[in-house]
């Protein structure tokens, strides 16, 4: 079966989720919570703000899938193995550079060079379509077990701690935290997104992407049960309360925080239970978007969205940042900590700083608004002009 030039059902779930992901930078920028505490911490968290961080959780695991299935949507296009490996690699190394640089610049407002950055998702991105890269020519069977390995079984790496010398090289792998690198006299870099599984979660992405060669009817039928068993996976899993997450859930008083607590998988590194409860949906979304026309206007925004992600992406970070520091002005509050870099953004922020939860989901809202023209452009300019913009 012939694959079109785009699956408009891809490119319509990862707008849905760069959407998203904005509403949690914004909170991340704007919430006084987010200065005080995690909003998983359920010592001190409440519904709205537990649920506002919670329903974002699918966004990097629909990016870091997708971008697998995109690299098996070009095979199908015609693109050979060794054209596809060089645009990885290319891809790859400068996803890297851009987290260490245009990413960080957009977080923090500052180039205080004793702070190297904070390794997330493009990081993650950029490393595993090296990998992937690799990956191209190895049969499908191999990498799909691999993968399945990877996610399935990384949570039995837990208790591991590494030789003396390379805890750096664990924390990068696997452990994720705080870094001291190059003699610094305090630690300068943050490793948010550890690169196991999340290689693995692309490399399933990849073979995943195989299944666009099929009818539309079986592709469909297929992406809806696997993720409905993959749900029922998550479920059972968690209920046992044995194996997947490092932290078990737990029964209280108040069942509210229960259902809280069974919902709140780790996602740094993500367990098999972050993932199960977060791909599940994803494929079920794919199979109930395949097929679809999705000409509504809702499905025409998140599909143009969806069309340049990694424009969308890199832009968010400044339009939500700016918006919080302008709300801050507004409000007549001291918004010098929005120009420091980690720690110092969270050690000299004022007690007044940040606001309530509705405040946020405004300054969502008009970061999406500012955003949507600006992207809906580039990427009609990157489709007419293609080059070196298909790296972006």
């Amino acid at each position: 079966m012939a694959t079109p030039a785009r699956v408009r059902s891809v490119d319509v779930l990862r707008g849905a989720a760069m959407v998203l992901m904005v509403l949690d930078h914004s909170r991340d920028f704007v919430h006084d919570a987010a200065l005080r505490f995690d909003p998983s911490d359920l010592s001190q968290t409440d519904g709205a703000t537990f649920f506002t961080r919670w329903i974002t959780h699918i966004v990097a695991p629909i990016f870091v899938l997708l971008a697998g299935v995109g690299a098996a949507l070009q095979l199908q296009r015609g693109v050979s193995r060794p054209q596809l490996a060089r645009y990885l690699l290319v891809r790859g190394l400068i996803l890297i550079v851009l987290e260490l640089t245009v990413v960080r610049v957009g977080i923090w407002f500052s180039v205080d060079p004793s702070f190297i950055g904070m390794l997330q998702v493009i990081w993650v991105l950029g490393v595993s379509m090296i990998v992937l890269a690799a990956l191209l020519f190895v049969p499908p069977v191999v990498v799909a077990v691999a993968a399945i390995a990877l996610i399935a079984g990384h949570n039995a790496l837990d208790t591991w701690s590494p030789p003396s010398g390379f805890e750096w090289l664990w924390a990068l792998l696997h452990r994720g935290g705080v870094l001291q690198l190059f003699g610094a006299t305090r630690p300068n870099l943050l490793v948010l997104y550890p690169l196991l599984p999340w290689v693995g979660v692309m490399a399933l992405g990849f073979v995943l992407g195989g299944v666009y060669r099929w009818e539309a009817p079986r592709r469909r039928t297929f992406l809806v049960r696997v993720g409905l068993a993959l749900i029922v996976g998550w479920l059972a899993v968690r209920f046992l309360n044995v194996y997947g997450d490092p932290t078990p859930w737990e029964t209280y008083p108040d069942a509210a925080k229960t259902v809280m607590s069974f919902l709140n998988a780790e996602k740094y590194p993500p367990s098999l239970v972050f993932l199960l409860m977060t791909l599940g949906p994803t494929l079920l979304l794919l199979g109930l978007l395949d097929g679809r026309r999705l000409e509504s206007r809702v499905g025409r925004w998140l599909n143009v969205i969806g069309r340049a992600p990694l424009a969308f992406y890199l832009l968010q970070w400044y339009v939500a940042h700016a918006l919080a520091v302008v709300a801050g002005l507004i409000a007549g509050k001291d918004v010098g900590y929005q120009f420091m870099a980690w720690p110092d953004h969270f050690i000299q922020a004022p007690p007044d700083a940040g606001f309530p939860l509705p405040v946020v989901y405004l300054v969502w809202v008009i970061a999406i608004a500012i955003l949507t023209p600006i992207v809906a452009r580039y990427a009609a300019l990157r489709a007419r002009r293609g080059g070196v913009l298909r790296y972006l």
